[in-house]
């Protein structure tokens, strides 16, 4: 599948694991256990990350109630400054609508101008950064997860997990809908789209699919909808493959604590922290990282860090 394409630098041998002489925190002197915890209750950028969200949201619902025309609509389709800015799955299932029934020709302008804008965006800033710093579900997601792995911790519940293709089968699948049906199929049942809307003009019945959903993946597959049903966040994924903005991580740094991995929203995107995994000095996240940061702060010997690829050839 899609998320296979770039997944070749795993098929290199792996470089050799670092003695433990080697590792930091011998090199510091540190005992290796108080290593790992110096970075313990770091949440900086989890705190960055969700003031943005929490501000962009309050931004929605401020300038509904007061009328003051600085961001309207919703996360699904919106006009910032009167710059408009449109939802690229959106836009996709109008595009597969409007194929059928001749109406492309007749889109508008800033439909081409939200739309393009949103696409260069996030192939600068790559990976699924939209959820983390900006999706309201996936704010709702978190706090499941936590919820979530206390109850298998405790050996209440059982982790289930899917293959991570399954979403191009429902972002194909929504598609397909869209243009059969001539409806935008897939608005009916997106949390993104649906929470956005409720906290700008009121709350409805819909929210309950919204707990539904959050109750699944409390008790039954953390993230499930994140992971394996949103095409939203596979467009987002796709859009950014190769991005410049991402996450670093430098192997001279490493511990092999696998910290990051733990706190990790897409731990398949950190396969390359267990020792005798990496297969190069350096590496980067790839397309599903969600730049959320957690990974960032909670690594003891700095290992992995935001970047901007190939700056260093421009400045």
């Amino acid at each position: 599948m899609l998320d296979k394409i770039f997944s070749n630098i795993k098929k290199k041998p792996p470089i050799k694991a670092k003695p433990i002489a080697e590792m930091a925190h011998t090199k510091l002197g540190i005992d290796y256990k108080v290593w790992c915890k110096t970075e313990t209750g770091n949440h900086k950028m989890r705190n960055i990350r969700w003031t943005v969200l929490i501000g962009f949201s309050l931004l929605f619902t401020l300038s509904f109630y007061f009328d003051l025309s600085i961001l309207e609509g919703s996360l699904s389709g919106s006009r910032l400054i009167g710059f408009y800015l449109m939802d690229p799955y959106n836009a996709l299932q109008l595009l597969a609508i409007s194929s059928k029934t001749g109406y492309i020709i007749h889109l508008t302008m800033n439909f081409w101008i939200g739309f393009i804008t949103i696409v260069l965006f996030y192939f600068i800033m790559g990976g699924r950064t939209y959820c983390s710093w900006l999706c309201p579900y996936h704010f709702l997601a978190e706090m499941g997860e936590k919820l979530h792995n206390y109850l298998v911790e405790k050996k209440k519940i059982k982790e289930h997990t899917y293959n991570q293709s399954l979403r191009y089968v429902f972002w194909i699948g929504f598609i397909l809908m869209a243009f059969l049906t001539k409806n935008l199929v897939f608005e009916n049942i997106n949390p993104v789209g649906i929470l956005s809307r409720a906290m700008i003009y009121g709350p409805g019945l819909i929210l309950f699919w919204i707990l539904g959903l959050i109750l699944f993946e409390i008790v039954y597959s953390k993230r499930f909808w994140c992971r394996y049903v949103c095409p939203l966040g596979a467009t987002m994924g796709m859009i950014g493959s190769f991005a410049p903005v991402t996450i670093k991580f430098d192997h001279d740094k490493c511990g092999y604590c696998m910290d990051c991995q733990d706190v990790c929203l897409v731990p398949h995107e950190l396969w390359f922290v267990k020792r005798g995994k990496a297969t190069q000095k350096i590496h980067y996240t790839g397309s599903d990282c969600t730049r959320c940061g957690l990974c960032v702060d909670t690594c003891g010997g700095k290992a992995l860090t935001f970047t901007f690829k190939g700056l260093n050839k421009i400045v």
